[in-house]
């Protein structure tokens, strides 16, 4: 592809998932429209179908972006069913980066910068090659990146004492974190290869000339404190840290959407605040037994809501989903409750695989949202004022469970279960009641705390606010800062 010259150009590169995608897609979109930069994004995946049949969902991104799929990369020769998902993504990339080598070879002028994601570290080499600055995008929160880059360097003894005896770990400068919302690694201590793989990940980090961060100034004051100061995590990298969150998918304008969904058209229909929506997310799934206490669940409740469900998965996260395609004669999905459909139908909708989450957290009529606490899931919460109900289901989702429920009060959380166990009908029922019932007590407090974080995190983004302001400080750097690396790199 040929470039202008006259425009600072910029690449940025996506891990596999639409949930990666999505912020590195609006990062994209953010240095284009405000900064008027060039931007190319290569997205790794292993369908690269796949993943452009979602883009039309995102249709804002397609005329500002130069969006390239990578070839889809297949690692089936070295993963095994049983291999963590963070450790495949890790050769994933790893396998993409002759892709990534070759493509940004192509591009006259070479990018001034290279903005990577959590898995993309990797390209660090590339781009130091290059002679182009180097970024790390990290699309989470600040609480995780902390976690992330402290890794490495944990004591043994602490690691032990939380694996093993479930006691805090300690992060210097930031809330310790409690085993019973723990990330996932934590959870399979004898995965050799996924620990390295992790503490890898932090080591690579810390080679950046800049971190981002979908967080803002306001939501992890002490976090980001923490991260900057060097007595404190400063000791492990000195790496500079820009929040420039929340990023997510802007809401669509009708006109633009590829096709009026039928979920926002009951939405329509129903009073203001009155709907609970329930997603796990593109990758979460239940088990059987789950999904039917949770129908019970929501049945029981009388709360009117609007669930996107997903075939159960057993046993893991990466079981084989149940293909049947049989309906009972109400329309029920033959692994829900017989008859589920036809008993909520004045109060509940039931939509398989996908729906426009952006929009529908925007309406005026959802008043809470039943969430696995991704954080693109919880950003978007926070950014249209829903408050939450955590069901955290794997990766760093049981700190952002805890992180909402604890630290900042604007979720409740299911019971604790433990692994292979299920949630009861009975506290689904209390719990959804607790939050959407207008008079309880506990629901009137975290709506008035949600209430605040979105108007704290509109500020963030505005003109003047403190992720406006960072984004404008890595602006500058691309811009100038690359004459400088050129300049040593070329011996001027």
């Amino acid at each position: 592809m040929e470039v202008v010259p006259t425009k600072t150009h910029i690449a940025l590169l996506a891990s596999p998932g639409i949930g990666h995608l999505i912020p590195v897609l609006e990062l994209g979109r953010r240095f284009a429209v405000q900064h008027h930069f060039l931007v190319t994004i290569f997205v790794v995946t292993t369908d690269a179908s796949a993943a452009q049949s979602q883009l039309p969902h995102y249709s804002s991104y397609r005329d500002l972006l130069n969006i390239i799929f990578l070839p889809p990369v297949d690692v089936s020769d070295l993963a095994t069913g049983s291999m963590a998902i963070l450790s495949q993504l890790v050769l994933l990339m790893r396998r993409a980066m002759p892709h990534i080598r070759a493509e940004i070879a192509k591009l006259k002028p070479c990018p001034s910068a290279l903005i990577v994601d959590l898995f993309g570290t990797e390209a660090f080499e590339i781009a130091n090659d290059f002679s182009m600055l180097k970024y790390m995008f990290h699309t989470t929160n600040a609480w995780f990146l902390a976690l992330t880059l402290y890794y490495p360097h944990h004591n043994e003894t602490d690691k032990h004492d939380h694996v093993y005896l479930h006691k805090p770990l300690n992060i210097p400068g930031c809330t310790p974190l409690e085993y019973e919302g723990t990330f996932d690694l934590n959870l399979r201590p004898d995965d050799r290869v996924l620990h390295e793989d992790y503490a890898k990940m932090g080591l690579d980090m810390a080679k950046a000339d800049g971190i981002l961060v979908n967080t803002w100034e306001g939501l992890e004051p002490r976090t980001l404190k923490a991260l900057r100061d060097p007595h404190l995590m400063g000791r492990f990298s000195s790496v500079p840290v820009h929040p420039v969150g929340p990023l997510i998918r802007p809401v669509q304008p009708v006109e633009n959407l590829v096709c009026r969904s039928k979920v926002l058209d009951w939405l329509d229909l129903q009073p203001a605040g009155s709907v609970l929506y329930v997603s796990f997310g593109s990758g979460g799934t239940l088990s059987a037994n789950q999904l039917t206490e949770l129908a019970w669940g929501l049945e029981l409740s009388g709360q009117r809501f609007v669930w996107v469900v997903r075939p159960p998965v057993e046993s893991t996260a990466f079981g084989s989903y149940f293909r049947q395609k049989e309906r009972t004669e109400d329309g029920t999905p033959d692994y829900l409750p017989d008859g589920f459909v036809s008993r909520t139908r004045e109060v509940g909708l039931v939509v398989e695989m996908w729906a426009p989450q952006t929009e529908v957290l925007a309406h005026e009529s959802v008043g809470a949202f039943l969430s696995h606490c991704g954080w693109n899931s919880t950003l978007e919460s926070v950014v249209n004022g829903v408050p939450m109900i955590c069901w955290p289901l794997y990766a760093e989702q049981g700190m952002n469970a805890a992180m909402l429920s604890g630290h900042l009060g604007i979720a409740t959380r299911l019971k604790e279960v433990g692994p292979g166990a299920v949630v009861g009908r009975e506290e689904i029922e209390k719990m959804i009641r607790r939050l959407m019932e207008k008079d309880e007590e506990p629901g009137k407090l975290v709506r008035a705390n949600v209430l605040e974080l979105e108007r704290q995190a509109e500020a963030a983004l505005a003109k003047g606010g403190s992720s406006h302001g960072s984004l404008e400080r890595v602006a500058k750097e691309c811009k100038t800062g690359l004459t400088r690396l050129r300049e040593r790199a070329y011996g001027a």
